[in-house]
């Protein structure tokens, strides 16, 4: 790759496919093309094989009832403040060692009890940070004004566009611990956000400030930057975030339901 002063440094698709090769997440068609990446690139194999460590660190940590006292501690300690946080670019070494860390952090307190390797609401969640990989739904023939033709078992997506202003702008699906994910992004006034809907059984609710609207029991919180609101609807596990957003904002939008006119 050349000499250090003139390595690029990775994108952030290029480390997030990383990140879902390392956790097994990682769509099959695109497995060959990023092993042969890293391979290629001592860096990001130095990378990748750090991510590796921290998910086996990871998987021990969960088989107990939560994380010892002394590592929950220490990786608080490290979690850099929201002034340090607010300016920090993804680079190689430490500062992707430490959000690293924190990520892994987030998994465990969210893991439940009892339930070693099971998916998490901060896991559903990173999925947002991947990106779209092809155009978003259109609108259901049945519903348009209501609802994007997609859904995840009987759970839809709605288009927020008419009543909301929240336009879809693209879509991805993984796989999260044999469940069906499908992430729907949304853009309005320059502001972007994520739905991710994973399928039965719902994953365990996380610690967090709850709240209720319009009869649905909200949780927000915050996770590797991203505030987060999740919510279950008919067994499957609700997940709306965004980074240049309010918790009223999410809020709003996830206790939103058709106008009894539309349905």
């Amino acid at each position: 790759m050349g000499s250090s002063a003139d390595q690029t440094q990775p994108t952030p698709a290029e480390l997030a496919e990383l990140s879902a090769l390392a956790d097994g997440t990682l769509e099959p068609a695109r497995r060959a093309e990023v092993e042969a990446r890293i391979a290629a690139s001592p860096e990001l194999s130095a990378l990748y094989q750090r991510e590796r460590r921290v998910l086996s660190a990871l998987h021990e940590a969960r088989a107990t009832e939560r994380a010892p006292a002394g590592l929950r501690a220490r990786i608080e300690a490290a979690r850099p403040t929201r002034r340090v946080a607010a300016r920090r670019r993804i680079v190689y070494g430490g500062s992707l060692a430490g959000a690293i860390a924190v990520v892994a952090l987030a998994l465990v307190l969210l893991l439940p009890s009892g339930t070693p390797g099971a998916p998490s609401v901060s896991a559903a969640a990173a999925l947002a940070a991947r990106g779209p990989v092809r155009a978003a739904p259109v609108p259901d023939p049945s519903n348009p004004a209501a609802r994007l033709d997609t859904s995840v078992d009987e759970v839809y997506f709605p288009n927020w566009v008419s009543r909301l202003g929240w336009r879809a702008v693209g879509e991805r699906s993984d796989r999260l611990g044999g469940r069906r994910a499908v992430t729907v992004y949304y853009a309005w006034r320059g502001e972007r956000i994520a739905y991710t809907i994973v399928g039965a059984p719902a994953l365990a609710q996380p610690p967090a400030q709850e709240t209720w609207r319009d009869g649905t029991e909200l949780r927000t919180l915050t996770l590797n930057g991203r505030l987060v609101v999740t919510w279950r609807r008919a067994g499957d596990t609700c997940v709306l975030s965004g980074t240049d957003v309010t918790a009223a904002e999410l809020q709003t939008l996830a206790a939103w339901k058709v106008p009894a006119e539309s349905r």
